[in-house]
């Protein structure tokens, strides 16, 4: 039976929430690959981070509860939506400067 996923809508989300989920270099390149491509169109292990596999499960759960990301079970394979548009009524311009900066 598939996990239910709980997503956190990005109204709920505050300032500080964000900005400590946007801090990490791992969860801004998970951002970054994910804005380049189609939703639901890369699942969690296809992303070549340099953390182990429970690492990056955290880094996805902690995008996930900050708003950032909504995360779709397809089999045993778990694929993953940057929520931009919803993320981007909150806090408008944030997701622009983070996902440009190196």
């Amino acid at each position: 039976m598939a996990r239910t996923l709980t997503h956190t809508d990005p109204a709920e989300v505050t300032l500080q929430q964000a900005l400590d989920a946007l801090t990490d270099p791992v969860r801004r390149t998970i951002l970054r690959e994910l804005s380049d491509g189609p939703d639901f169109s890369r699942a969690c292990g296809t992303f070549d981070l340099p953390v182990s596999k429970a690492t990056a499960s955290h880094h996805f759960a902690v995008l996930r509860s900050t708003g950032l990301l909504e995360q779709l079970d397809r089999g045993p394979r778990r694929y993953n939506r940057l929520r931009r548009s919803e993320f981007d009524a909150r806090f408008p311009g944030l997701l622009d400067l983070v996902l440009t900066e190196p």
